[in-house]
């Protein structure tokens, strides 16, 4: 068969790949907070009613200027339209599995929980501040962790002043729990 037959892939087809496969555990619901649910609803709408249409208008420009093979226009500009698609496709599907978890709605707790902004200490008695958030809010510079990090796991559940063990590349750790707030 003519190779101009055949469909070619860029490799990065999100579509075929399983629930799973973004930081997500199979079956899980993607929580997130108002921010974080905000912030993705936000993306979506600009890609859907600001970049694909100027993108789409690109595109058809190009198009009706004749020979598509060498039209840097079209080519660029179909390839920008299958990403903004796929990350369309992307954030609808991760927003419709998505429930939002108000921690500022918490009971006053010292108990942690999703929301939560936690401040631990190791044996070197170094502290650190974390705040518990959705897979798609994860932002190590800000101390952002993920619901499923191993920091997370590990503290979820814990009462300020218990001491817990984390799982690290070194080993196990041992860490005290210091602080809990929900903001």
């Amino acid at each position: 068969m003519s190779k101009a037959f055949t469909k070619e892939s860029d490799g990065d087809d999100e579509d075929d790949l399983p629930d799973d496969v973004g930081g997500l555990p199979a079956g899980a619901k993607n929580y997130m907070t108002p921010q974080g649910f905000e912030r993705m609803r936000e993306e979506l709408m600009n890609l859907m009613r600001k970049e694909r249409p100027e993108v789409v208008q690109v595109v058809s420009w190009a198009a009706a200027n004749g020979d598509r093979s060498e039209n840097g226009d079209y080519l660029y500009g179909k390839k920008r339209l299958r990403e903004i698609d796929r990350r369309i496709r992307f954030l609808s599907k991760r927003l419709e599995r998505s429930e939002v978890v108000d921690p500022a709605r918490r009971p006053k707790t010292d108990q942690v929980f999703f929301g939560a902004t936690v401040t631990y200490a190791n044996s070197k008695n170094e502290e650190r501040t974390v705040k518990i958030v959705g897979v798609d809010e994860v932002d190590p510079g800000k101390g952002h962790v993920s619901w499923i990090s191993p920091i997370a796991r590990a503290v979820m559940r814990a009462h300020e002043g218990d001491l817990v063990r984390m799982r690290t590349p070194a080993g196990e750790e041992e860490i005290e729990i210091v602080k809990v707030i929900y903001a």
